[in-house]
C-alpha cells in the first residue's frame, strides 16, 4: 500500500509544472506556446532568460524534494528510505511528463530525475549525474547524456541490495528514452544538432564581463 500512495503523492507533486507559473509571470504565456514547447527549464531560459530557467530548474527539484519529505518523515518514517524515495519520485517524474491536466502531454523529466536519484542514494545519484554530463560534454547531444544517467544508475540500485530499487531505476530510464524518443531519433538520422555546452557557458561569461 505504501508503494502505491508514494507514487500517487508524487503523481500529484509532479502535476505542477513550474516552467508554467514562471513563463505566464513573465511573458504571460505558458511554455506550450513558445519555444520547443517544453515545459522544461531549456525552453523558459531560450525564452525568458537565464533567471527564469534558473527559476524552473529550483521548482522542479522542490517539487521533487516535497514529495520526498512528506514521504519519509509524515507518512512512512519506518519504511526503507531509498525505496519509498525512489516510487515517489517515479511519481513525480510520472506527473511531470504527464500531468492530468494538460491531456497527458508535460515536460521530458531531467531534472525531477536527476533529483530522485541525488535524494534515494546521494553518491551514486551525484556519480550518475556526473557521468550524464560528461557524456553530455563529449557527445555534445543533450538527449543522449539525460538517457545516460537514470541507466548508470540501474547497477547501483542493485548492488544496494534492492531488485525492487533495480526496477524503479529501470522505469525511469524507460521515462527517459520515451521523452527524448525524437531528439534520439534525429541523432541516428543525423539530424539532431549538437550543443557546444562549454562555448555557451564562455559566451555567457563573457557577456557578464563585459
Amino acid at each position: 500500500m505504501f508503494r502505491i500512495i508514494c507514487l500517487a503523492i508524487g503523481y500529484v507533486f509532479g502535476n505542477l509544472l513550474t516552467a508554467c507559473i514562471i513563463t505566464r509571470k513573465n511573458i504571460g504565456k505558458t511554455p506550450f506556446e513558445v519555444g520547443s514547447g517544453n515545459p522544461g527549464m531549456a525552453n523558459v531560459m531560450s525564452v525568458c532568460g537565464f533567471k527564469a530557467g534558473i527559476e524552473v530548474l529550483t521548482g522542479d527539484i522542490l517539487k521533487t524534494v516535497g514529495a520526498y519529505l512528506l514521504c519519509r518523515f509524515v507518512l512512512f518514517p519506518e519504511i526503507d528510505v531509498a525505496l519509498k524515495t525512489l516510487w515517489a519520485g517515479l511519481g513525480v517524474v510520472m506527473g511531470h511528463n504527464f500531468p492530468v491536466w494538460h491531456r497527458f502531454k508535460g515536460g521530458k523529466g531531467v531534472a525531477t530525475t536527476c533529483a530522485v536519484l541525488v535524494l534515494s542514494h546521494p553518491l551514486y545519484g551525484c556519480i550518475s549525474l556526473i557521468v550524464g554530463m560528461l557524456v553530455t560534454l563529449a557527445t555534445g547531444y543533450l538527449a543522449v547524456g539525460a538517457v545516460v544517467i537514470p541507466v548508470v544508475f540501474i547497477y547501483p540500485a542493485y548492488l544496494l541490495g534492492s531488485f525492487e530499487g533495480m526496477c524503479i531505476a529501470v522505469a525511469l530510464s524507460i521515462l527517459m528514452f520515451c521523452a527524448h524518443g525524437k531528439g534520439l531519433y534525429g541523432i541516428v538520422k543525423h539530424t539532431e544538432e549538437t550543443v557546444d555546452i562549454i562555448g555557451l557557458i564562455r559566451k555567457k561569461w563573457s557577456r557578464k564581463s563585459s
